[in-house]
């Protein structure tokens, strides 16, 4: 009964803070611009307003986004790449691109200010100013 009643919480407390991932493709109204990924051979690219930022390999985009309250404007975004996850912060004018530097499937994200909180197979991980750290244990609630 313990474990139906924590697995229960877990889940309400998770599903009300995660953003669902995407594999649309745009365009994406952020603050910098329009956002678009265009499939360019083996590799994605990135474009603000028509012009490249970026470009990444992937077998398939993966995002997972986080929108300005109100006005469903993308802010950042954590794009699954052949070579890890990367953030895009798009609150920036050209785009802060931060990869990550560890190859991991994601499968849930959390936004809480200036930290993004991965959970993926090898446990939890948080990127913080280009920073990857895998988390131990935390005390902090993710939203």
């Amino acid at each position: 009964m313990r474990r139906l009643f924590l697995g229960a919480l877990a889940a309400t407390c998770f599903a009300a803070g995660a953003h669902a991932q995407s594999d649309a493709a745009g365009p994406f109204v952020t603050p910098a611009g329009s956002v678009q990924f265009e499939r360019a051979g083996g590799d994605y690219v990135a474009s603000l307003d028509g012009k490249a930022f970026d470009r990444f390999g992937a077998h398939a985009l993966t995002h997972f986004d986080e929108t300005n309250e109100g006005t469903e404007a993308v802010a950042r975004s954590l794009v699954m790449t052949d070579s890890g996850p990367v953030l895009y912060d798009f609150r920036r004018r050209p785009p802060l691109v931060q990869p990550a530097g560890k190859r991991l499937s994601v499968r849930r994200v959390f936004w809480q200010g200036e930290d993004v909180v991965m959970q993926s197979p090898q446990g939890w991980f948080r990127l913080k100013g280009g920073v990857l750290t895998k988390l131990q244990s935390t005390k902090a609630t993710y939203r």
